[in-house]
C-alpha cells in the first residue's frame, strides 16, 4: 500500500479549511489566534479558501450568517 506524504503546509491548509467549514471564517480565525501568536499569511489562506468563488457567491453565503 502506497501512502502519500503530506508536507506541513498542506496539513495546515487542510486544517484551516476544515475549521472554516465547521466553524465559519470568523470563528475559525478566532480559534487560530487563540492557539498561537505567530504571524499567519491570511491573504494566502483566503485565496485558497475562496478560489473559484465569485464575490456574489461569498456574499450570498455571508448573508446566511448575518443576524437580523
Amino acid at each position: 500500500m502506497k501512502t502519500k506524504t503530506v508536507d506541513d503546509t498542506e496539513i495546515k491548509l487542510k486544517g484551516i479549511e476544515a475549521l472554516n467549514k465547521t466553524l465559519g471564517p470568523t470563528a475559525a480565525l478566532r480559534f487560530l489566534t487563540l492557539l498561537h501568536h505567530k504571524p499567519t499569511d491570511y491573504v494566502k489562506i483566503s485565496r485558497r479558501l475562496y478560489a473559484g468563488q465569485t464575490v456574489e457567491d461569498i456574499f450570498e453565503r455571508a448573508k446566511k450568517h448575518w443576524k437580523k
